[in-house]
């Protein structure tokens, strides 16, 4: 299948892409943050901005808090999708946040693309640009106040609770546990329709092999995710 073919299947799963962040005013006062990383354990409380702009100490102390957990590197993270954050939480009442994904290294997003669905080989993740996130109560209503605002990236992510936000071009998108399965019908039949209705099976003519299924699962997710640098 052409790479066209897939970009036209993705496109049904993107409601907007390539659109430049809006700048937008941030509430007057220090900006403060409270976050906790699933997977080290350790929070970050506290001011990271005031009138003058970023607070460097804090943001020394968020670029340790945000570092890749698999190497142990990090990076200087980008104010801009942390105030994006900040008024995510605050336009739904949320005090504190968990981090579930922060910055990787190319050999970490290298490593989770071979393995994990929707991530992109030129993710924002790498440039410390975004940020894998939950919080308690009302975190669909925060996806939809964060699309609203077109600062960045806004991913939906129902089934497993978060929700992504980076400060990369405005687009959205959704993905659902149960979407793969739709997705590869409609592969299926796209090709079965340009090649005269001959569907693709496995080997030896029943359904997909899980191989098989991965290996597709892996290259609709390049797809979808080409043009958005998840």
């Amino acid at each position: 299948m052409d790479r066209r073919l897939f970009l036209a299947i993705a496109g049904g799963f993107l409601t907007s892409y390539g659109a430049k962040a809006h700048a937008v005013p941030l509430a007057s006062g220090p900006q403060r943050l409270s976050l906790h990383n699933a997977h080290t354990g350790e929070n970050f409380d506290g001011p990271y901005r005031d009138e003058k702009g970023p607070i460097a100490a804090a943001m020394d102390d968020l670029s340790q808090l945000l570092r890749d957990h698999h190497s142990g590197k990090q990076i200087a993270y980008d104010v801009a999708v942390l105030d994006f954050l900040a008024a995510t939480m605050a336009a739904v009442g949320a005090t504190k946040a968990t981090i579930l994904s922060a910055y990787r290294t190319p050999e970490t997003n290298a490593m989770l693309a071979r393995t994990t669905f929707g991530v992109a080989d030129n993710s924002q993740h790498m440039y410390g640009r975004a940020l894998d996130v939950r919080f308690d109560g009302a975190l669909e209503q925060a996806m939809q106040a964060a699309r609203t605002m077109q600062r960045g990236g806004v991913g939906w992510y129902p089934r497993s609770s978060f929700i992504h936000l980076d400060s990369g071009p405005v687009r959205n998108w959704t993905l659902e546990g149960g979407g793969f399965d739709n997705l590869l019908m409609r592969i299926r039949m796209m090709i079965a329709h340009r090649s005269g209705g001959k569907i693709p099976v496995g080997r030896s003519g029943g359904p997909l092999s899980v191989r098989q299924r991965l290996a597709l699962h892996r290259m609709i997710a390049k797809a979808e995710f080409v043009t958005r640098g998840r």
